[in-house]
């Protein structure tokens, strides 16, 4: 009896241990929503290598679902790229990202209703060469295979993407990889996003950092298999080296932050005719806004932006000048 009583103890704590964070909208999610002001920026640029949609049967041939321009900037749900079984996607950063406090930087799929799940490895870089994996764990049970439209319990997933649902991101702290030779975790310029394949068979069967079987929905033979990836927001990142004073070219932008108009104060001009032009531009380069007359304390509105970085531009001549501005 005595030893009935320890086995039954065992497994009630091991029950306990095993709850992690519930699904978004549930009292002590850790899921962070995609218009939150913590995101001070987004991946600009995104490589994939697809995995088959089938690894049991590669005749299918590969996922093909989506490609990499969708999985840079704000995460949306309506554009994603499928990586299929074991795929990859490498993103990159205007500035690397940095352990700071809290959650560093969180990965972004689609799935719906918060338990169709579809999971995945995240790993960092501070070369692009050498990948560290963050320790995961799956405590779903691995004896009958999680079928392709099956559901998930969130609160027996942790540190694996898309443990959420769309335009949640699942966020990952730096400081879990902290003094591991080859890594400088205030200086990650890579983030490579890996599919789990979900299989329990043990010819396919990924394992979490404890050697369990990470079992989720398989298989997905579908152009879309795998793990739908939208984006990856930067919550700490390093700062951004900006030029404000070149040959005495000044101006100022204010608010700064901002949330729907912003306005320039010009230094060293001897009247506004001398300003060329002027033009901000996203963290991908693209230009959202420009001009060639814009007066000084002339309101510009940047309501129907994302929030995020942006940088502004005065050129005068051969003098240019450019400023960071957040949007919130």
């Amino acid at each position: 009896m005595k030893t009935k009583l320890l086995i039954i103890f065992y497994f009630i704590v091991t029950n306990i241990q095993a709850q992690f964070a519930p699904a978004a909208g549930i009292d002590g999610t850790t899921a962070i929503y995609k218009d939150s002001s913590i995101f001070t920026n987004w991946a600009i640029n995104c490589t994939i290598t697809r995995g088959f949609q089938d690894l049991s049967d590669i005749n299918l041939g590969y996922a093909s679902v989506g490609d990499s321009t969708v999985c840079t900037g704000i995460a949306d749900a309506v554009g994603v790229a499928s990586l299929g079984d074991n795929g990859t996607a490498v993103l990159t950063f205007l500035q690397p990202i940095i352990n700071g406090v809290g959650w560093d930087f969180a990965v972004f799929e689609n799935g719906f209703d918060g338990y169709f799940l579809e999971l995945a490895f995240v790993e960092v870089s501070s070369d692009g060469v050498n990948y560290f994996r963050f320790p995961c764990t799956s405590y779903t049970q691995d004896t009958a295979q999680i079928g392709a439209f099956d559901l998930l319990d969130p609160t027996k997933i942790n540190n694996l993407a898309g443990k959420y649902k769309a335009l949640y991101g699942t966020p990952f702290d730096l400081e879990e990889l902290s003094n591991i030779e080859g890594l400088n975790i205030n200086n990650i310029t890579h983030v490579r996003v890996q599919d789990v394949i979900g299989s329990i068979n043990a010819d396919y069967a990924n394992q979490d950092q404890n050697g369990n079987k990470i079992n989720d929905p398989w298989t997905t033979p579908f152009p879309s298999g795998g793990f739908d990836l939208d984006a990856v927001g930067v919550i700490n990142q390093a700062p951004v080296n900006t030029i404000e004073n070149i040959n005495n070219l000044v101006f100022e932008v204010y608010p700064n932050p901002s949330q729907d108009k912003i306005f320039i104060k010009y230094s060293n001009f001897t009247n506004s005719q001398n300003l060329n032009f002027v033009e901000i531009k996203d963290v991908a380069s693209r230009v959202v806004f420009s001009s060639n007359h814009l007066l000084e304390n002339q309101s510009i509105d940047v309501s129907h932006l994302y929030r995020g970085i942006y940088f502004m531009s005065l050129i005068s001549g051969e003098k240019k000048c450019t400023k960071k501005i957040i949007l919130r």
